[in-house]
């Protein structure tokens, strides 16, 4: 049985279903619907979700001019896809959306 979703955790999801996201585009999603977190605090909220089986993420790493830059990407899961239709269903459907524009 899936659990309902906090309203952050609903966000990331919703901006997860198009596919893969990396940690900063969802930071920015976060931002555009009024959340302010900061970096370690999105991202301990972000190992939590994992910890819950919510999403999957991993590091990508990429040299730019002779520098490697590692960014954190992710993934929701099924679990994820459930609790996102089990809070949508509880809170009437009202919420719609997703992540344009990243």
């Amino acid at each position: 049985m899936a659990s309902r979703l906090t309203e952050q955790q609903f966000k990331i999801v919703e901006a997860l279903i198009p596919g893969e996201r990396f940690g900063k585009e969802l930071r920015a999603h976060l931002k555009a619907c009024g959340f302010r977190k900061s970096g370690p605090a999105f991202y301990q909220l972000m190992a939590r979700m994992e910890e819950a089986g919510l999403v999957r993420g991993w590091y990508d790493q990429k040299i730019v001019d002779g520098q490697i830059i590692k960014q954190r990407r992710y993934k929701a899961l099924g679990k994820a896809m459930r609790s996102f239709d089990e809070t949508r269903q509880f809170f009437g459907g009202a919420v719609e959306g997703g992540l344009s524009g990243a």
